[in-house]
């Protein structure tokens, strides 16, 4: 009696699904595992957002003042609280404005030396330094902006303010210059603090860009320069755009540099570089002792539930910004 080969006998069907089965399991294990771990995150902000907003709706429904436009902030009676977030959101925005505005073009131009220019000798320790001021503690940030850096400031803040007066951002504030506890200061502290995060994040996009991108341009007679503009700069714009919200989200939350520089002020601001008071973060951190009954702890429990939404609309529009780019 003949032999039927053996490789006939197999059904070529029964082995692709005895092949398939274990990849297939596998790849459901992980896509549950990565859609439980991105869940984790959602829920964890959908929760914070209730508990802050669960203890803030009593201290708001016994405010006797405007939560939006009042400058009082006044937790000390119960029966009388009046609190509001007007100058809180004018310090926050100005210092997380000003540190943008500094910080970014400064370490986009780091990124691109360090991508584009510098040799890999000079690259890698030179980033490597860049990133160790993450590693700096808010309280050291602190002490050199108030101890060393505002002194130093205070010619050009008088400068500013004898000569660019006539501008909103320049006139006279509610706090001495010569203290320089004012938001000038603290902005350019806080643009030190995010400077790492902006930089490294945006080198490892410059890196990214493709390699044919930039011999085509070099190919057509591009200068170095020509080609970072018309390469590097568009592909990382999505990627800057990202980077530059990640500093700003620290730059919105920084509390105890800005607690330490930013000097109380006596009367509301006025939009000023030039004037003082606290920032929502810092006004939360110099309160803690007053965590021990319900409507004061609610009231700056309210302060926090504006911020994580200023921080959240914020992302969110760099998010929409930023996917526009993309798809452009």
């Amino acid at each position: 009696m003949a032999r039927r080969p053996l490789g006939r006998s197999l059904d070529p069907s029964a082995v692709r699904v005895a092949l398939v089965a274990p990849h297939a399991r596998a790849d459901r294990l992980f896509k549950s595992i990565a859609v439980a771990a991105g869940s984790v995150i959602v829920i964890a902000i959908v929760l914070i957002a209730i508990f802050l907003l669960v203890r803030a709706v009593p201290s708001l429904r016994a405010n006797h003042a405007n939560f939006f436009t009042s400058a009082e902030f006044d937790t000390a009676d119960d029966e009388k609280l009046a609190f509001g977030i007007r100058d809180l959101f004018m310090v926050t925005v100005l210092s997380s404005i000003s540190a943008l505005v500094l910080a970014v073009p400064i370490a986009v131009g780091i990124a691109v030396f360090l991508t584009q220019y510098a040799p890999a000798r000079l690259s890698r320790p030179f980033g490597a330094i860049i990133d160790l001021l993450a590693a700096v503690p808010s309280i050291v940030f602190g002490l050199w902006g108030i101890f060393v850096l505002a002194p130093r400031l205070e010619p050009i803040a008088a400068f500013l303010n004898r000569n660019l007066g006539w501008i909103f951002l320049f006139r006279e504030g509610n706090v001495s210059l010569a203290g320089g506890g004012t938001i000038f200061t603290a902005g350019i502290v806080l643009s030190v603090m995010i400077l790492p995060i902006v930089t490294s994040v945006s080198r490892e996009v410059f890196r990214q860009t493709p390699r044919i991108h930039m011999e085509a341009a070099q190919a057509l007679g591009a200068t170095k320069w020509e080609v970072v503009r018309m390469t590097v700069l568009p592909y990382g714009r999505s990627g800057v755009i990202a980077a530059s919200m990640l500093g700003l989200g620290r730059a919105l939350g920084e509390t105890v540099a800005v607690l330490i520089i930013l000097r109380a002020a006596a009367r509301p601001g006025d939009w000023s570089l030039f004037d003082g008071g606290y920032t929502f973060a810092s006004k939360i951190a110099s309160a803690a002792s007053e965590f021990s009954e319900p409507l004061p702890t609610g009231a700056y429990i309210s302060a926090g539930f504006a911020l994580f939404v200023l921080t959240f609309v914020v992302n969110a529009a760099a998010r929409a910004i930023a996917g526009g780019k993309v798809n452009a």
